[in-house]
């Protein structure tokens, strides 16, 4: 036996069952085999966990600018409900808004303070002087209470009787409410029975008799009133510039015998001094013989009648325009398309009823005029 079976028999003795003695050498790729764990295990980075962080609670500008938006919406709805319309719309309230507007937007620029300076930015968008402001008014306008901050002169004034800037002593020396009427009544009658008789010409009344509370020029309503009478119109056209001419003659007659001062033509451009080209808007031509519409006016100043005769020629209408206008007013008012219309006009008249208490009132003002 040579000196390497001998040796080869030395390594297998007692190993009875072990799996065969690798070749010298060792098999062909078990180096490489072995050695690629090592090789990927030295290679192969170390993982190692990256610990979580902690969520950071939200700091002190999220809590404040939260508290302010929910306590200046708070204040806003508790002037809304006391009524307080002036005081939202007060420098004091805008300057607080502008102040909560401010926090908010600090808030929203700090990551920590970010989700509460949303939620207060929805607050201050849903409550706000704007919209807050706007239910108050239309509450106030609902009620008729705009009282405010008023002073108590300021609502002293509103109550006072006359108006401003006329002298009470003319509204007592003037025409009464109930002289105006009785006055455009007998007018128009006078002006009917004659038109009738020299033209023929039938009558249909307009509307009703309205009478509108005058301002007192100090923020309330004074105790004069303004009359408007029934209108009266021509069943007929008035066509023609003679017949014109002469219908407003045989009025002019009738408002002088009355007191009043002779008719004013606002349609003639000859005499009314109105610049041409409004008259021709107005009229419809600055022709008198080609005008759509004639107004003639008269008053009785000093006192307070003002008294109005309109034509209206369908005849001259040149391009359906005027035609269309008056069907609106014919819809409105129940008015004929054409003819004659009177009407009567007092400013600040006063009541014979509401004499007494007028003067009355007057005591608690002295100097107001």
């Amino acid at each position: 036996m040579s000196d390497h079976e001998q040796q080869r028999a030395r390594y297998l003795a007692g190993a009875e069952g072990a799996p065969p003695v690798p070749p010298p050498g060792g098999y062909h790729g078990a180096r490489r085999q072995a050695s690629a764990p090592a090789r990927e295990s030295a290679v192969a980075p170390t993982a190692t966990p990256t610990p979580e962080e902690p969520k950071q609670p939200a700091n002190a500008l999220g809590w404040i600018a939260l508290t302010v938006a929910v306590l200046f919406a708070l204040t806003l709805l508790g002037t809304l409900v006391a009524g307080g319309t002036d005081v939202l719309y007060g420098v004091t309230m805008l300057t607080a808004q502008l102040v909560v507007v401010g926090t908010v937007v600090a808030a929203l620029f700090s990551p920590r303070a970010r989700k509460l300076g949303a939620i207060a930015l929805i607050v201050t968008v849903l409550f706000n002087v704007a919209t807050v402001g706007g239910m108050s008014a239309l509450q106030t306008s609902a009620a008729g209470s705009y009282q405010g901050a008023k002073s108590a002169d300021q609502k002293h004034a509103e109550a006072y009787p006359g108006i401003k800037g006329t002298d009470p002593q003319e509204t007592l020396g003037q025409q009464s409410l109930e002289e105006v009427r009785a006055q455009s009544e007998e007018l128009f009658a006078d002006i009917r029975t004659r038109l009738t008789r020299e033209f023929g010409y039938t009558w249909v009344p307009v509307g009703d008799e309205d009478l509108r509370p005058e301002r007192n020029g100090y923020g309330g309503e004074s105790m004069l009133v303004e009359y408007t009478s029934a209108a009266w119109a021509t069943e007929q056209p008035v066509q023609g510039y003679a017949r014109k001419q002469a219908v407003m003659a045989a009025i002019n007659d009738e408002v002088v015998q009355h007191g009043l001062w002779e008719l004013y033509s606002f349609n003639d451009p000859t005499g009314s001094g109105i610049d041409p080209s409004m008259i021709a808007k107005l009229y419809g031509s600055d022709d008198p013989r080609t005008q759509h519409t004639w107004e003639y006016y008269t008053e009785n100043y000093p006192d307070p009648m003002r008294f109005y005769a309109n034509i209206y020629d369908l005849s001259n209408d040149r391009d359906g325009g005027f035609l269309a206008a008056r069907e609106a007013q014919t819809a409105r008012t129940g008015e004929p398309l054409e003819g004659l219309q009177l009407v009567v006009i007092a400013s600040g008249v006063l009541g014979e009823a509401d004499r007494d208490e007028f003067e009355t009132k007057l005591q608690e003002y002295p100097g107001f005029e």
